[in-house]
């Protein structure tokens, strides 16, 4: 598998992403979305088995996040970060022309990405949501109305079952290690309930969920699955699972859901 490094111009500086491609031609064209306070360096074994499924997979790091340009962190508002995934989508578009596009997202890019699924549904033939943000997430309705942020580091046990994924997580220079800032916060919440809103989904989706995720709990994540479920969708949860499933002890599950997923709708599009 081939890596490259791409840049975009998104809309508060330069963005900086990664390219992977097999030998073979590809077939169809990933669009992977990160999750908050980390990089796409972190999703390079999730680009292998989707390149060895016939992908061309792009990645690229959200504004304040790895090594894209802006303050770490700091999101004042999601739909222009929404707008710049659609450049993405657009670039590899341009260069795998006819290609059918999915767009994969985790944790709040799982949010990003089912935002962008309500928008912009005529670019996608399916979407994957891995443990997304939607419904209502605890933890900024606990700390947004507190007058300082306490500190919220993001506990590496509640990761995985492996606690190599943890150890990794909390080495990596390109995660953010420190707190949430209240812009961030505020964000977050506004964008929960424009999802919440937008109405059902019109394109083929998969939720995927790690039953023991305790930073995006399932259960008011299903709430707001059932607010915007196309109709043309499955869901798979996986007992004992936390919150990365592509970390997981059972990822090799978790990646063949995706890809069989993908192929059945690939075959009707």
């Amino acid at each position: 598998m081939a890596r490259e490094e791409i840049e975009s111009a998104g809309h508060a500086g330069t963005l900086r992403g990664y390219r992977w491609s097999g030998e073979a031609d590809p077939s169809w064209v990933a669009v992977l979305v990160h999750g908050y306070g980390e990089h796409v360096g972190r999703y390079e074994h999730v680009a292998a088995r989707l390149v060895d499924g016939g992908a061309v997979v792009y990645a690229q790091d959200h504004v304040g996040h790895g090594r894209s340009d802006g303050e770490r962190v700091l999101v004042e508002d999601f739909e222009p970060v929404v707008d710049d995934v659609r450049l993405l989508v657009r670039r590899a578009s341009e260069e795998h022309p006819g290609l059918p596009v999915v767009l994969v997202g985790h944790s709040m890019g799982g949010m990003i990405a089912a935002r962008y699924t309500q928008r912009f549904p005529d670019e996608l033939t399916a979407t994957v949501l891995s443990g997304p943000v939607l419904g209502r997430w605890a933890a900024v309705e606990q700390l947004l109305p507190l007058e300082e942020i306490p500190a919220t580091p993001i506990d590496p046990d509640t990761l995985s079952r492996d606690p190599e994924v943890g150890k990794a997580y909390d080495a990596d220079e390109l995660v953010w290690h420190g707190d949430f800032k209240r812009p961030t916060l505020a964000a977050l919440a506004a964008e929960i309930d424009t999802i919440n809103d937008a109405g059902a989904l019109a394109v083929p989706t998969l939720w995927l969920h790690g039953e023991e995720d305790q930073l995006v709990p399932i259960g008011d994540t299903r709430d707001g699955w059932g607010r915007i479920r196309a109709e043309d969708s499955e869901e798979r949860t996986y007992p004992g699972a936390r919150h990365e499933i592509f970390n997981e002890t059972n990822q090799d599950e978790v990646l063949d859901d995706v890809l069989a997923f993908v192929h059945r709708h690939l075959g009707r599009s």
